[in-house]
């Protein structure tokens, strides 16, 4: 029986993949390095802030220490923050989504690879800060996802405040391969939502199913955990 629900932030609560792209983009020229949206998408989708900026200027043959990395990460940052403060978009479905696994008593954290200041925000603005434990973000994981240690450090947070908590009771929802891996990885359930990849890729990573929007997903989700859903 399914008892916590671990959401993903980029892709999946928030649809600002194209201002994320965008933002890379825009601090990756400033090396000289031309960052295009299907090599975003192929290479660089799955990745944080620091795996990004690292990886990109790594395959393109660029020097980064860890001066100028931070400062990347940082502009970014900045720039994401008074952008998303005016025009953040929500996928459609989320706040029923959320209120029902909530009604229902279902546990909820985040675990992203998003800086925290950028996933406070945008719960703040889908105004359902309050229906979750609490959040995993860039800063509190050494590895981005397709390793498990964010999901793993979720888990550990519900488990707090649900003793006795296994894993096989908690089913992560993702939009992305690397997140997928993530959460099998960490022992997960894990469900896709064709936000950012097409149905056939997202099956390709073999989750426990891909359904079409977060409706769907919470009907999934409360069809497993004893009650039905409304």
């Amino acid at each position: 029986m399914l008892r916590a629900v671990i959401f993903d932030f980029n892709g999946l609560i928030v649809d600002d993949e194209q201002l994320h792209y965008d933002l890379f983009a825009e601090q990756l020229a400033t090396q000289g390095v031309v960052l295009t949206e299907p090599l975003y998408t192929d290479r660089y989708l799955g990745y944080d802030d620091r795996g990004c900026f690292t990886v990109a200027l790594a395959d393109h043959g660029k020097p980064c220490d860890d001066a100028l990395l931070q400062t990347l990460i940082d502009r970014k940052a900045r720039r994401y923050l008074d952008s998303a403060a005016d025009s953040l978009r929500f996928f459609p479905g989320l706040t029923h989504a959320v209120d029902r696994l909530s009604q229902y008593g279902l546990a909820m954290a985040v675990c992203s690879g998003a800086l925290r200041e950028e996933v406070q925000l945008g719960l703040r603005l889908a105004g359902i800060s309050d229906r979750f434990l609490g959040v995993v973000a860039a800063e509190d994981t050494a590895a981005c996802k397709p390793d498990p240690e964010g999901y793993l450090k979720a888990l550990q947070l519900l488990r707090d405040r649900i003793p006795g908590l296994e894993a096989d009771q908690v089913t992560a929802v993702e939009d992305s391969l690397a997140g997928i891996q993530a959460a099998k990885a960490a022992g997960l359930h894990v469900v896709a939502i064709p936000n950012s990849y097409p149905f056939d890729t997202l099956m390709s990573a073999s989750p426990s199913a891909v359904v079409p929007n977060l409706e769907a997903f919470a009907d999934w989700v409360t069809e497993r955990s004893g009650v039905t859903g409304t």
